[in-house]
């Protein structure tokens, strides 16, 4: 026969959905607490717990050691000895501290302390059982709905989960107690507990729907590619064979569309387009873009882009109600598609045959351009080479009789007792006075240059003639010098004037706004002089801002042009 205690735990393990292993950890650290709320707090405690009976003791731990430092941890191993004489230093001594009874206060405490350790295994449980679950759908039923924020809450059984107005479809109206199928997007551990969001408009919901309702899809026979999902409007899902002869879409639409229908009616009248995929990129875009026919698809690599050109009559039903079956078919492929008329696809496809037309008779042209060049340049080469060999012929042959003729020439060698004469050197004086000044003597002194002197100098030494006697010759360099000198010295020379020199004069020191006294002539300042003396004599207070600054004024505005139009160089002045 089970105890209270027993079935107590029993009862409240399936309550809590908990095993007993966990409810007894929390009692054992509940009476821990309690102890220690009435008893010393610091000693080392534990608990051994009956299951069946309930019965329950307190133990105390101690450690050994040659001098205790704290007496509720630690005991000497003298006064261990004592009682058990085989222990070493470093072991633990266990004592009962069973006591009586609790207080009414280590109770309450004992209480709470089991309470709070359920609620928080009961939470851990709850998250390890809904984060596995996580993309799963999960029947559920409406149990609040908020006029604010119109979140919606559902109960899962064991935990309410929330419905966020995002992941709801639009066109659903929710109300108190109706069941719904959700999508598990998320699950997240808070400090109240698991929270746990679920969704309506997630198209893993339909994945899961279709999986649940078609046989084909549920063990791997028909398998689901892409979907795409606008949700509360419609869908589209490519499928595709795994095993040869099965109809993919015949398999998920069912006998007279009963398995689709299912699907749409858990959805609220959500259409759903069941499309065949294919390796093939046209051919499948093809297929996504029913139920119009594609009569011509052109991709477009570099741009992933692909061109459709369907009937005239079925262009609206191509594009869609506000483009949505393109933008369906778009997400589904993942290329951007271009749907034109058959007309337009026409005018189209003559204007690109006559661009490239264009673009190959361009490319001719240049081709026959370039090679029209590279023969130009053919002929320019071969005609400097021929030019270069004709060249080389002529100063051959020039080349040849001159080489005959110095041969030819003899050589005179000089015979004992003739006299050789020796090559004249030529004196300094004699290059300074005959040839032109030197270049180095030209950089020195580029102002004689500049001033003629070089010039008188040369002309001068022309003129000096010297008659040598024979006893002379060693002394007519310095004859010749003295005498261009002595005629320099009384030659009167002209001095250039600074214009033609280039100098500038030397002009007064100017100061912006104040006229210079040179430029004022002897009336100027004699009418200066007579109108200062009028004022003296009239004997009238000048303040500031009266008439002769304002004339002073003037005169410094007439000052300042005329000091500008000198440094113009007017001659007025």
């Amino acid at each position: 026969m089970k105890s209270e205690f027993d079935l107590a735990l029993t009862q409240v393990c399936n309550e809590r959905g908990l095993s007993k292993e966990v409810v007894l950890e929390a009692i054992e650290i509940a009476m821990v607490s309690a102890y220690k709320r009435d008893f010393e707090s610091g000693q080392d405690i534990s608990i051994n717990l009956d299951p069946k009976s309930g019965q329950w003791r307190v133990y105390a731990h101690k450690e050994i050691v040659e001098e205790a430092l704290d007496e509720l941890q630690q005991m000497t191993i003298e006064e261990a000895q004592k009682l058990k004489p085989e222990v070493q230093i470093g072991d633990k001594l266990t004592f009962e501290l069973t006591p009586r009874n609790f207080g009414r206060i280590a109770a309450q405490t004992a209480k709470q302390v089991i309470l709070q350790r359920i609620r928080e295994a009961e939470r851990d449980t709850l998250y390890d059982e809904y984060s596995g679950r996580e993309g799963e759908v999960i029947n559920g039923t409406v149990q609040n709905v908020d006029p604010r924020s119109r979140a919606v809450t559902i109960y899962l059984g064991k935990i309410g989960a929330l419905l966020p107005p995002s992941e709801q479809i639009r066109t659903e109206r929710y109300r108190f107690n109706q069941r719904l199928r959700v999508y598990v997007l998320q699950v997240e551990k808070t400090s109240r507990g698991p929270q746990v969001i679920v969704s309506r408009a997630h198209k893993g919901l339909l994945r899961r729907l279709l999986e649940l309702e078609v046989p084909e899809v549920f063990n791997g026979t028909v398998e689901i590619k892409a979907i795409a999902r606008e949700a509360g409007s419609r869908s589209k899902v490519a499928v595709v064979a795994t095993k040869p002869g099965v109809d993919p879409v015949g398999s998920c639409v069912g006998m007279r569309g009963v398995r689709i229908q299912h699907i749409v009616n858990e959805l609220n009248g959500e259409k759903i387009d069941v499309v065949a995929w294919s390796p093939d990129e046209a051919t499948f875009i093809a297929s996504a873009l029913s139920p119009a026919t594609a009569t011509e698809v052109m991709l477009r690599e570099e741009t992933r882009t692909a061109v459709v050109a369907v009937p005239d009559r079925q262009l609206s039903l191509a594009i869609g109600k506000e483009g949505q079956n393109a933008r369906l078919a778009a997400k589904l492929t993942g290329w951007r598609i271009d749907i034109k008329s058959e007309t337009e696809a026409a005018a189209a496809a003559e204007q690109r045959a006559a661009e490239e037309a264009v673009a190959a008779a361009l490319a001719e042209e240049k081709a026959a351009a370039q090679a029209a060049a590279k023969a130009l340049l053919a002929e320019a080469e071969a005609a400097l080479a021929e030019e270069e060999a004709q060249e080389a012929l002529v100063k051959g042959a020039t080349a040849q009789p001159i080489a005959e003729d110095v041969a030819a020439e003899t050589i005179v060698e000089p015979v004992e007792g003739d006299v050789v004469e020796e090559p004249a050197v030529e004196t300094e004086a004699e290059k300074v006075l005959e040839g032109p000044v030197p270049e180095v003597l030209a950089e020195e002194a580029p102002e004689a240059e500049e001033t003629g002197v070089s010039e008188i100098a040369v002309s001068v030494a022309e003129d000096v003639v010297v008659e040598l006697s024979d006893g002379q010759e060693d002394q007519g360099e310095v004859l010749l010098v003295e005498d261009a000198a002595h005629a320099i010295e009384e030659m009167p020379v002209e001095i250039p004037s600074a214009t033609e020199t280039g100098v500038a004069e030397k002009r007064p020191v100017l100061v912006p706004g104040v006229r210079p006294k040179e430029w004022y002539s002897e009336e100027d300042l004699e009418k200066e002089k007579q109108e200062g003396l009028r004022g003296k004599k009239g004997g009238k207070k000048v303040r500031k801002g009266d008439e002769p600054q304002v004339r002073d004024q003037k005169r410094s505005r007439t000052g300042r042009r005329d000091w500008r139009d000198y440094l113009d160089g007017d001659e007025e002045y």
